[in-house]
Formats: C-alpha cells, structure tokens, sequence
C-alpha cells in the first residue's frame, strides 16, 4: 500500500513540475484538449494507459 502512495505522490510531483515550469503550455494543452471529442480523449488515455503499464513492467524488471 505504501508504494501506491508513493506512486501517486510521484504523480502529484510531476503535475506540480509541470503547471510550475510551464504554465501556458500546460494552458494551451488543456486547451486543445477541451476541442477533442470524448472518444478522442479516451483513445488518448488508452495509450497513456498501456504506456504506462508498459512502463512499470519494464523498470520493475518484467
């Protein structure tokens, strides 16, 4: 349980990192975001999704 919140504290970290370093492209993303359709949004979490499943697999030594 303790790595699931450490994994969502990472997240948290580079959110932060993002919306600190670079506001208006953060801005301009949610922007673009907001013009998609709800099923391009969802394909996009899809892949973000098994990328990051992918990911994890790979650094935890598969």
């Amino acid at each position: 349980m303790s790595e699931l919140w450490a994994a969502l504290c990472l997240v948290a970290i580079l959110e932060g990192l993002l919306l600190f370093a670079a506001p208006g492209a953060w801005k301009r993303t949610v922007e673009q975001m907001l013009q998609l359709s709800d099923e391009q949004v969802r394909r996009i979490g899809a892949v973000v999704l098994m990328l990051g499943l992918v990911s994890l697999w790979v650094v935890r030594g598969g």
